[in-house]
Parts: structure tokens; C-alpha cells; sequence
């Protein structure tokens, strides 16, 4: 036990956590934290241009380190412009870290209007956190910090937060440091996990559905050998593509559209075996069959779907679990499903499915990034028909916004996973809508010299909206921009620029981005391109008038 300041101990507990970057805002209630990392050389931090982007980085650092991300801010407007990060985060289950500052601890809660106040701060950011911990003094802070990172790596990933008044973090007293917080895998029932393999070894139909607890609980082998073993094919979701490489030969990939050859099968099946996700689907298959679901968290079973066996557990265990219960039941009768998995790869990847001109553009895409780029998809017309699309090899290489749907994301999310895997292509792919929300962030990537690329399909519209406007409700309005040149704009960061007019060679621009070693952003011209169509089989439900909704 020594005499250390609250910044100090906050620092040196990060560090015993192995933490290694912090993407922050010096603000005035941080300066105790800022002072302690001037003096610390084990963690960088990397100061963003808007605090909205400080919790991006942090869930792109996370999700392509697999590790934990870590922002900080001041409190009140900075939380909240935080919040959006934290909303994505929450969604996606990534595991961000929060470290918020707060007012003067002799008017928390006075409501006296001190500079950044918000009464009640804690539950304005419950929704989007799993932990929330306000630390009063300075020896509470290696406890808080243990609390907060024993939450972030057991049971489901969520983000958490904890904050600090200003004085906690410049006033010194004895404080114990302690020693990083473990990790402990949820063990399933071993009743739970004998019905399942009674339940595969019996089928006839069966499909497994992926999702990111797989990713999560590093569950990829497990899957692996899953899949081979039984014969099983798999789909994954949209954000746990890449869990299995989209040329394993059981790999149907994220192809629930709506409609299609996958969902067909899907609805054929007599069971699925759902792992590491919510299944929030919506389809015919998901009522009447059968369906195993391994969760972590008990409260998602059962709340989408009736005639659910739980496997209540981490995927990695639950997984090797039922492999030796199916080896010791002598495996399924099934043949290898590899076939009629090709003939539907081939249908998909021929585009008789696909939408046009959004197939070729993706294919542009995938053909200019190596294969282990990670890619950062903006809530855009190329993201959305990626979730089907987008040929993925690589576990944690396609990142999307989760259900949370944030325009704007994609970017600094990106700079965030940049940082994480400094020798891996990194590219975002934004509309120019989207990109503008946090344009500012080019600034971050030159000055660290992050060598992001960043893709903008640039149609001078709120594209999508404008389709559904025109479609569905008379007539676009409002919807267009006043755009820069965003070539020009890049150079004048000192990053580099390039301007493409043909988006189905988008891929010769980001072989040259990649090339260049340096922050990047490519202009993809789609002001004379018709109409693309929608990503979605028809019209959103909720745009739609419904009964209940309605006064009587």
C-alpha cells in the first residue's frame, strides 16, 4: 500500500489489466487522469475530435483486438455524446470500457448547475452499460476498476462505465493496489447439453445458426469442428460473419434476406442449433421448428421464439460439450452437406439473387482488400447488402453497427480497430451522409499516423431515405447535401485523396489506398448511377399504420 493520487491509481490499475490505449478528451474534471498519463509510458492515448468518437474507437479497438477498448470523457454533454458509441457497443456485445469524469463531489445530485452537471448520471447511461460504479475517493478506484473489467470479461460482453469527481482524481491517499481481474467460462448443465445431442443426433434437417457469442467466447475451432463432425451446415449472422470462412464447404454464410434459397432451407429445417445468439428472427422456420439455443444470458431465451431447449453457458464450453456428447452417441446419420451448400454458394455468388448495381459494386470491394482486411460497414446502401453479401474468410474482420444502426460509425470505429491491428488493412466503408458525421476524424488519423482507408459512396443524398421517400410516401424532401470535394478535403489533412467514377472498380482505388501507407480516403462517384433498389425485401413493418397503434 503506498500514498498515490486517484489519477495515478485509476492508471496503474488499467495497466495491471493490461491495458495499453485510451481514446480520451483532456476536459477539465480529467486533468488528474491526464496528468498521471503524461507521467505513465505503458499507455498511449489517442485524443479523437469529438467525444461521439472516442466510444467508436474504443469498440473498434476492442472487437479487432478482442480485448477490452477503453474511452474517456467529461461528464454530462461529453457522456452524452459519448452515448451513441456506447449504444453500438451494447448492441454488437463489445466490450468497451467508459472512464467518465463528474462534478465536484460536494454537488453531486444539488442540482446547483455546476459546468457539465447532469442529475442521475448513473441511470441516464444504465441503458446502454451492463456496470455502472461512481468512486468517490482514491482508494476505491483499484476496486472499482476490478469490478468493472471482472464485468467485461465474464458472462455477456456489454460496456460498463465508471466515474470519477474531479478532486478523486488529484487528491492522494494509501491506496492497495490489486492484481488483474479473472476470467471464468459459464459451464452449461450437463442435463441441458445431453437433451441437445439426443435432439442432433436425431434430426434430419438441421441447420446451425452462429452468432457473436461464438466470436465472443473464441468459440471459432469448436464451431469448426462442430459442423464437420455432424454434417450440419451453417449460417451466421450478420455480425458474426467470418466466424467460419465463407469457403469452408458447410458454410452457407449471412444470407437471411428475407426471402431466398437460405431462408427456403432455413424453414425446411426440423431443428437449429443457435449459437451464441439472440435469433431474432422472424420467419416461419423460427415458430415451427425446433431449436437449441446456447446463451450466456438467460434472460434472451425463450424471448423471441417458443420451443427453445436452453443450453444456458458459454459457447466455447457449451460447444466442446456437445462435440463429446455426439461423439459418444456415435455422431448423426447425415451426409455431407457440402453439395447442395455449393449450389447455393453458386446461385448467391452468380448474383440470381442479388441486387444490381449493388453485387458488382461489392464484388469491386471484396476483389481490392486482401483477405484478412478488416472492413467497417457504415449503416449505408453497400452496408446493408453486405450482411449477405460480402464474401468474409476471417473471424473479426467484418464489423457492422449491431441492432443499434448507427449512421456515422463507421469510421472512427475503424481508426479504433486500426490502432488495434496496426499491420492489418483496415477499411471503412461509409455514404457520404453518414461519413460527415465524424469527417473530423481524419484529422485523428493523420496526426497518428493511423493509415486507415476510408470508402464514400457519394450520391449527394441521403440515399436510402430518399428511395423510401419517393417510394412509399409521394416525394423526396429534404434529403440532399451540399457536399466538398472529398479528395481535396483529404489533402488538405495530409492524408491522401482519390476520386473514382466507376464503382465497379472501386477495387483498383483501395489496392493504391492500401498501397500508400498512409490515411486515405476514396470518393466513389454515384451521382449518375440509377436508383438502387433496397437492400430488404419490402417495406419496413413499422412505416406501416398498425391496429394497436391506432386511437380508437
Amino acid at each position: 500500500m503506498s500514498k498515490i493520487s486517484g489519477g495515478d491509481a485509476l492508471i496503474s490499475s488499467l495497466e495491471r489489466e493490461g491495458v495499453e490505449v485510451i481514446f480520451g478528451l483532456p476536459g477539465v474534471q480529467m486533468y488528474g487522469v491526464v496528468d498521471a498519463l503524461r507521467r505513465n509510458k505503458n499507455i498511449k492515448m489517442i485524443v479523437p475530435r469529438h467525444e461521439q468518437a472516442t466510444s467508436y474507437m474504443a469498440d473498434g479497438y476492442a472487437r479487432a483486438s478482442r480485448g477490452i477498448g477503453v474511452a474517456m470523457v467529461v461528464p454530462g454533454p461529453g457522456l452524452y455524446n459519448a452515448a451513441a458509441g456506447l449504444s453500438t457497443a451494447y448492441s454488437s456485445n463489445s466490450r468497451v470500457l467508459m472512464i467518465a469524469g463528474q462534478i465536484p463531489r460536494a454537488t453531486i445530485g444539488k442540482d446547483m448547475g455546476g459546468l457539465h452537471e447532469v442529475n442521475d448520471q448513473l441511470e441516464t447511461i444504465k441503458p446502454v452499460t451492463k456496470f455502472q460504479k461512481r468512486l468517490l475517493r482514491p482508494h476505491e478506484i483499484p476496486q472499482g476498476v476490478s469490478e468493472a473489467f471482472s464485468q467485461l470479461k465474464n458472462g455477456r460482453p456489454r460496456p460498463v462505465e465508471i466515474e470519477m469527481p474531479p478532486e478523486t482524481m488529484v487528491e492522494s491517499e494509501e491506496v492497495q493496489l490489486l492484481e488483474a481481474s479473472t476470467f471464468e467460462r459459464t459451464q452449461p448443465n450437463n442435463d441441458a447439453i445431453a437433451e441437445a445431442v439426443k435432439l442432433i443426433v436425431s434430426a434430419k434437417n438441421p441447420l446451425i445458426y452462429a452468432g457473436t457469442g461464438v466470436i465472443r467466447s473464441e468459440a471459432e475451432d469448436e464451431l469448426k469442428e462442430l459442423t464437420e463432425l455432424t454434417n450440419i451446415p451453417v449460417i451466421t449472422s450478420a455480425a458474426a460473419k467470418g466466424v467460419i470462412s465463407d469457403e469452408h464447404p458447410n458454410s452457407l454464410g449471412s444470407g437471411l434476406t428475407g426471402e431466398g434459397q437460405i431462408k427456403d432451407l432455413m424453414e425446411k429445417s426440423d431443428l437449429i442449433i443457435i449459437l451464441g445468439s439472440r435469433f431474432a428472427i422472424r420467419y416461419p422456420a423460427a415458430e415451427n421448428t425446433k431449436k437449441i439455443q446456447v446463451e450466456i444470458d438467460e434472460s434472451e431465451i425463450g424471448k423471441f421464439h417458443k420451443d427453445v431447449l436452453p443450453v444456458i453457458g458459454d459457447a466455447k464450453v457449451s460447444i466442446k460439450k456437445i462435440i463429446e456428447g455426439t461423439k459418444q452417441m456415435g455422431g448423426t446419420n447425415l451426409d455431407s452437406p457440402a453439395a447442395e451448400v455449393k449450389r447455393i454458394r453458386d446461385i448467391l455468388d452468380s448474383g440470381a439473387e442479388g441486387l444490381h448495381p449493388q453485387h458488382e459494386i461489392l464484388n469491386s470491394l471484396r476483389d481490392g482488400m486482401p483477405r484478412e482486411t478488416i472492413s467497417v460497414w457504415d449503416m449505408t446502401q453497400m452496408g446493408y447488402y453486405s450482411r449477405a453479401a460480402f464474401k468474409t474468410y476471417n473471424t473479426s474482420t467484418y464489423f457492422d453497427s449491431g441492432y443499434s444502426g448507427n449512421l456515422g460509425w463507421a469510421f472512427p470505429t475503424a481508426i479504433g480497430a486500426k490502432v488495434a491491428k496496426p499491420d492489418t488493412p483496415v477499411v471503412s466503408v461509409s455514404g457520404d451522409g453518414g461519413f460527415m458525421y465524424n469527417v473530423q476524424e481524419l484529422s485523428t488519423a493523420v496526426k497518428y499516423g493511423i493509415n486507415i482507408v476510408g470508402v464514400i459512396f457519394n450520391d449527394g443524398y441521403y440515399g436510402n431515405v430518399r428511395r423510401d421517400l419517393e417510394l412509399d410516401w409521394g416525394g423526396d424532401y429534404e434529403t440532399s447535401f451540399v457536399n466538398p470535394d472529398f479528395a481535396k478535403m483529404a489533402e488538405t489533412y495530409g492524408a491522401k485523396g482519390i476520386t473514382v467514377n466507376d464503382p465497379t472498380k472501386v477495387n483498383e482505388a483501395i489496392e493504391e489506398a492500401i498501397a500508400a501507407k498512409k490515411p486515405t480516403l476514396i470518393d466513389v462517384n454515384m451521382i449518375d448511377t440509377n436508383e438502387v433498389p433496397r437492400p430488404f425485401a419490402g417495406r419496413a413493418p413499422w412505416t406501416l399504420p398498425h391496429d394497436e397503434l391506432l386511437d380508437e
